[in-house]
């Protein structure tokens, strides 16, 4: 059986996991108003367009578009599944859940849970939701791999922003401490320390981390209190150094 599935939104994402649907077999209905869409996929003028006739509403474009992208084309899924792969709250998951429910249209909630570029379809993904069985069930086969939640739309989106918050925060505090490190002319020196650190880790570094935060939450503040003066006098915005501060003042008041 050949299975058809709608992609909104050919962007980096959408793009990549659009063109290994096609390699798989799948006949993609695309929509992107700003991207053209790829040979090979069947070009459609909107999302009602896309959705009509697809097994599987593959909502790719911005958590920003992704009310209204299920509202213009909602309507048009019939049988099919409702799927929300965008980076959204779980208060916006759980909204566009009620809101395909609202027209008997069955929704699932999808993370996408690492960079796609090299990855493209076989990116992990988590789904929730009462339909993330059916998801599964029709990409698995075609070469996806989609790990499901028993739980409502709102859970898969909840896992992937919590493991946000550490990654994506890490990620600039790297970054604001690089510029702050060449800013003092130091930057390989700094560089070669961080990637120390993250090879020594291991199944410890969790509870180190959180304990010594608690335990040593007053010193540190004063710590980072004073790195936040040295990045304003090299003249580098300390964004992440003064919300480290911030949080370990907090701390000490528990």
């Amino acid at each position: 059986m050949i299975v058809t599935v709608a992609v909104l939104g050919l962007g980096e994402a959408g793009g990549a996991i659009a063109r290994d649907l096609v390699s798989a077999g799948a006949v993609v209905r695309a929509y992107d108003p700003a991207v053209p869409v790829p040979d090979g996929m069947v070009p459609t003028g909107s999302e009602a367009e896309a959705a009509t006739g697809a097994d599987l509403v593959l909502s790719v474009n911005s958590a920003k578009a992704s009310v209204d992208a299920l509202l213009a084309g909602v309507a048009s899924v019939g049988d099919g599944v409702w799927a929300d792969l965008n980076t959204a709250s779980p208060g916006t998951k759980r909204r566009l859940a009620d809101l395909a429910g609202q027209r008997a249209v069955a929704f699932a909630d999808v993370s996408i849970m690492a960079p796609v570029p090299g990855r493209g379809l076989r990116v992990p993904m988590l789904a929730s939701g009462p339909a993330a069985t059916r998801v599964a069930g029709i990409l698995t086969p075609l070469g996806a791999s989609v790990e499901t939640l028993d739980g409502p739309p709102g859970l898969a989106a909840e896992r992937k922003l919590l493991r946000s918050v550490f990654f994506k925060g890490l990620a600039a505090a790297v970054v604001e401490a690089l510029e702050a490190g060449r800013a003092a002319g130091c930057e390989e020196w700094l560089r070669d320390n961080i990637a120390e650190e993250l090879t020594r880790a291991d199944s410890s570094t969790v509870d180190r981390l959180v304990t010594g935060t608690h335990q040593h939450a007053l010193r540190r503040a004063d710590e980072m209190s004073a790195a936040t003066d040295m990045l304003t006098e090299l003249g580098v915005e300390a964004t992440m150094a003064a919300a480290t501060r911030d949080l370990l003042t907090r701390l000490t008041r528990t």
